[in-house]
């Protein structure tokens, strides 16, 4: 471990410390001049805050840091759920402080997604407007069935492809399986016929997509009015409606200042889960609200087809308990690359 990742978490650990109690705190393995250096650095690099002047300056890890900070998923979620150290209520500074000022992707991270979306770019160049509805259909077909899979659907690929092409419903499967299936495909021809939809992202649009996707379904359509908890977690969302309502409008906001089209479509995905804005159909609602997003600025959807359905819950999860975005955004990074190696 080098000097300035004792730094931190020596700061971690003592949050509120004067940088001569961080000298002291550390054993002194440096002149006090040098830790100041590093502290100063690690203020430039956002991972710590400074709060106060003068004497009365103390440091305190930067919010904005726990949305990148390593985290082990297997050691994690190997502890049971009572004994993570999470948030256990929404995060009212999340939207509006933690977010709104931080870049989520490296220089690096960027200069590939940027990489893979000019390969789409130039591919897509190429195809007709058929063409291009014809790879859509084979994309939707794979978006369809895993982000249902997610949602414990048990439809297979090859039963999920026949039911969207063919209206072939599988033996033994329930009505609302093949139900959820078909709606993913509904919303998804709707954005295909509606291009421009998420151009601007609105609550209004967000549960439009929401009540495509629950259409014959015994869901509640609309802002929820009641609490609803989440299968693995301690984490409670908002319950109040109003507030509820609130934070999806901050969400817009947020993510219509945002200019990074990559940005735009990540928070959508974890925000919308996040917020759990309606009784049901969450993070359906998301992914085919990110991709409307993607798609509205000419960027390459996702289908998720790869992703592996306990890590995909296990990087959500991390988002609601801890605010940390490591492990959702690189599936976000695999599954765009996949996406644009294996459509169009």
């Amino acid at each position: 471990m080098n000097r300035s990742d004792i730094v931190r978490d020596y700061v971690k650990a003592h949050p509120q410390s004067s940088s001569t109690e961080i000298f002291e705190g550390i054993g002194q393995i440096a002149a006090y001049a040098t830790v100041r250096r590093d502290l100063a650095k690690l203020v430039d690099d956002g991972v710590l805050l400074l709060v106060g002047k003068g004497k009365s300056s103390r440091y305190m890890l930067s919010p904005a840091y726990e949305l990148f900070q390593p985290i082990d998923l297997n050691a994690y979620f190997g502890k049971e759920i009572d004994e993570r150290q999470i948030h256990e209520s929404y995060n009212f500074d999340l939207i509006e402080k933690t977010l709104s000022g931080v870049a989520l992707f490296t220089r690096s991270e960027i200069t590939y997604l940027d990489a893979r979306q000019k390969v789409f770019a130039e591919n897509l160049s190429k195809l007709s407007a058929a063409q291009y509805r014809k790879e859509m259909e084979r994309l939707g077909v794979d978006l369809s069935w895993k982000s249902s899979q997610i949602e414990g659907n048990t439809y297979s690929l090859l039963e999920t492809e026949r039911l969207l092409l063919e209206k072939e419903t599988a033996a033994g499967k329930s009505k609302d399986e093949a139900v959820m299936l078909l709606n993913h495909k509904d919303a998804l021809d709707f954005i295909l016929d509606n291009p421009d939809y998420l151009s601007e992202l609105t609550v209004a649009k967000i549960e439009t997509i929401h009540s495509i996707l629950v259409k014959e379904l015994a869901v509640d359509r609309n802002i929820r009015t009641r609490r609803v908890g989440i299968t693995g977690t301690n984490y409670r969302p908002l319950d109040n409606e109003f507030q509820i309502r609130e934070a999806l409008e901050q969400t817009c906001r947020l993510i219509n200042d945002k200019t990074c089209v990559f940005e735009k479509a990540l928070l959508i995905l974890l925000l919308i889960s996040y917020i759990q804005p309606f009784n049901d159909g969450n993070k359906r609602t998301a992914r085919i609200v990110g991709n409307a997003m993607l798609i509205a600025n000419g960027y390459c959807p996702l289908s998720f087809r790869t992703v592996d359905s306990i890590e995909y819950k296990k990087a959500m999860l991390l988002f609601y308990e801890r605010n940390n975005i490591s492990a959702f955004k690189q599936i976000f990074i695999e599954q765009f690359a996949f996406a644009v190696d294996t459509y169009f």
